[in-house]
């Protein structure tokens, strides 16, 4: 074992400035992803900078009627939040699918959008892997990628980003708060992760030395309907092969408010503009759902052995709109 020191803050200012005094250092939340990786040797941070005694677990209204959910927040209370459960059934629907029990009731929302990928390559150091070493190239690109990308990847990276936390995020139009010794400021959900041209090394647009010090939600559209669903191989404890999240409104038989958002396709949560484009305005049908999901997924460029997820997404993505299609004709006057 790498010998590493520990530090419990209990002031933000504290911890930003700890990790800035000590390069390699890392923030630690809940543990569940950073943990695992030191076992691995994927990464050995000198200094684990603790954040449980920071205030940033809570859950609250803002001022315009949306919600603030803090960094260390864990997983399962969020989840079980009744403005979580009741206002954005997408977001505790994710969290829910996530993991287990065990797990959510340690993982926290900063360092859900922070986990690293599972791709084998990225975690096995005796293999090469542009992510955790670049450079020295991608050998999922030829080897066991039926789990990885089918969208936005490169010839350095097809891995995939595994949360499902971040992709009913995204569908939200969430914020992620930042704080770092220049001050505060705050990135789109789904600007917040990058794909990973030629520096798969980077994960996110944080900043050195920036910390996640929570996400906000706008309020929901009025009347707005929101789901996640997820195809993964076992029924628990399983990453998605593809997830789906969804918020919808429909007036008068058609499409108003639609953003959708895939995970388990991309490097990143993955917002289907393309998709939205063509549902809004348009006719609730199933002819104008199979026809938005066709225009994104255009762009898929599948491996040997991944491109199941094609339609595999296609099926998810016009399943759910026609359900939440369906509830919104039946709850109509």
């Amino acid at each position: 074992m790498k010998p590493f020191a520990y530090v419990r803050p209990e002031r933000a200012e504290e911890a930003i400035a700890l990790l800035a005094a000590h390069p390699g250092a890392r923030f630690l939340a809940g543990g569940t992803n950073l943990v695992d990786l030191m076992k691995l040797g994927v990464i050995g941070p000198p200094l684990l900078v603790d954040l449980g005694a920071l205030p940033l677990d809570g859950v609250a209204e803002t001022p315009d009627g949306g919600l603030l959910i803090g960094a260390t927040a864990r997983n399962s209370d969020v989840a079980a939040h009744p403005d979580v459960r009741t206002r954005y059934p997408v977001l505790s629907q994710a969290l829910l699918a996530g993991a287990s029990p065990q797990l959510r009731n340690a993982a926290t929302t900063g360092g859900n959008l922070l986990q690293r990928t599972r791709c084998p390559y990225f975690q096995d150091t005796s293999t090469p892997c542009n992510k955790r070493l670049p450079g020295s190239g991608c050998p999922a690109r030829e080897g066991v990628h039926r789990d990885l990308a089918v969208l936005g990847h490169s010839t350095h990276c097809v891995a995939t980003h595994p949360s499902d936390m971040a992709v009913a995020l995204a569908a939200l139009d969430a914020e992620v708060r930042l704080r770092g010794a220049d001050g505060e400021r705050t990135v789109p959900v789904a600007a917040f992760h990058r794909l990973p041209g030629d520096r798969p090394d980077l994960d996110t647009v944080v900043a050195p030395g920036e910390l996640i010090t929570g996400v906000t939600l706008p309020p929901p559209p009025p009347g707005a309907l929101s789901a996640y669903r997820k195809a993964r191989d076992r029924a628990s404890y399983a990453f998605a092969l593809v997830s789906v999240a969804l918020v919808l409104t429909v007036e008068d038989g058609r499409v108003g408010h639609a953003a959708l958002a895939f995970g388990g396709l991309a490097h990143k949560p993955w917002r289907a503009q393309a998709a939205e484009e063509v549902l809004r305005g348009a006719p609730a049908t199933a002819e104008t759902f199979r026809r938005a999901a066709d225009a994104e997924l255009a762009a898929a460029e599948p491996l040997r052995d991944n491109g199941f997820k094609v339609p595999l997404a296609r099926n998810l993505a016009v399943s759910l709109l026609g359900d939440l299609a369906s509830r919104a004709a039946a709850a109509a006057p």
